[in-house]
């Protein structure tokens, strides 16, 4: 940690800076400059934090020279992380591409949407059975009903399931149905006790970016699962609030080849959420695979018009299987395949 002292400090405000440094265990270096005092802070600078330092009388500012993520960086992990899921790599040079229907419905919807996810070539199929929404009067899903539905409907066609977690009471009923991928929602992404649970079990997690969530808060977030023992972790972009209102989120490319640049693991893409438009999907997922993600998470459903949740959104399975077939030429120009 850098701490830098106001241009006017003195020396006695300089040694209180030293003296809390020291009294965390770390050592000390102090560079004095012609208009600035700069102190250095040398050892595991984790125990620091700039709130320690930035109301003491002289200090100007203070900051991290180190990521605080660890396990999730890539300084410390070079190569890329593959996750298996029931078979299944994420993060090798197949990008992989997770289809259903945003909420579970009913048995013959599910049964429909798993063998368009199937025919179409997705390998995990999602569903939602429990569903945050923002008001309290929409649908919000089918609860431990649902996860049979998805269940059972997945299991016919051979595909691993992934379905958003939301309450940690419900995490043991998710081990019961032998969730394959359990997901943490946007709204959840800074749920901490949440993210603790999920880092006590070996089970794979795609962690959702929040709405509004800085690249750095979302590694973080990911670095909580890790610290748990859980180093099964998929970041997935589904597009960031900004001021613009023509489309639902903003999806945002950029950080995929940051993301790529800074954690060893997998990277994915949510272009339904991105959008909230099914006519924007297929140009999203064109340019989220080009940009290098590891796979996309596309909402399907074999009648949009009458889906309770995200009608929008969501693709029919012909559709599906078109879009399919671009991503494929896509993937193979870049050197990988879907």
């Amino acid at each position: 940690m850098i701490i830098v002292m106001q241009p006017d400090a003195g020396a006695d405000q300089i040694e209180a800076v030293e003296a809390k440094i020291r009294a965390h265990g770390l050592a000390v270096h102090v560079s004095r400059g012609t208009e600035r005092t700069l102190i250095g802070a040398i050892g595991d600078e984790r125990t620091l934090e700039p709130e320690m330092f930035d109301p003491m009388p002289g200090v100007e500012k203070s900051m991290h020279i180190v990521k605080q993520y660890k396990m999730v960086a890539r300084e410390w992990h070079k190569a890329n992380t593959v996750i298996d899921v029931a078979g299944i790599p994420i993060g090798g040079s197949t990008v992989q591409v997770i289809a259903g229907p945003c909420s579970v419905e009913t048995m013959p919807q599910m049964e429909a949407a798993a063998a368009g996810a199937r025919a179409g070539g997705a390998r995990l199929m999602r569903g939602g059975a429990f569903k945050p929404r923002t008001s309290p009067y929409a649908f919000q899903g089918r609860g431990v009903e649902g996860l049979e539905m998805l269940r059972s409907s997945a299991d016919a066609h051979g595909l691993p399931i992934v379905t958003e977690l939301m309450d940690v009471r419900m995490l043991e009923t998710f081990l019961q149905y032998d969730v394959d991928v359990i997901q943490i929602g946007t709204r959840n992404m800074q749920n901490f006790d949440l993210l603790k649970e999920v880092g006590r079990i070996k089970k794979p997690v795609i962690l959702k970016r929040g709405m509004s969530a800085t690249i750095n808060e979302w590694l973080m977030a990911a670095e909580y699962i890790a610290a748990g023992g859980n180093h099964n972790i998929i970041f997935c972009e589904r597009g960031i609030r900004t001021f613009e209102t023509a489309y639902r989120n903003v999806l945002d490319v950029t950080a995929i080849p940051v993301l790529k640049r800074e954690t060893h693991l997998p990277v994915i893409v949510d272009p339904s959420h991105a959008g909230g438009k099914a006519w924007m999907v297929p140009a999203l997922s064109c340019a989220a695979v080009a940009a290098g993600a590891d796979g996309l998470l596309i909402e399907i459903h074999p009648n949009p018009c009458e889906a309770l949740c995200d009608a929008d959104q969501a693709l029919t399975p012909a559709e599906f299987a078109t879009l399919m077939e671009k991503l494929g030429a896509i993937a193979r120009a870049i050197g990988r395949d879907i």
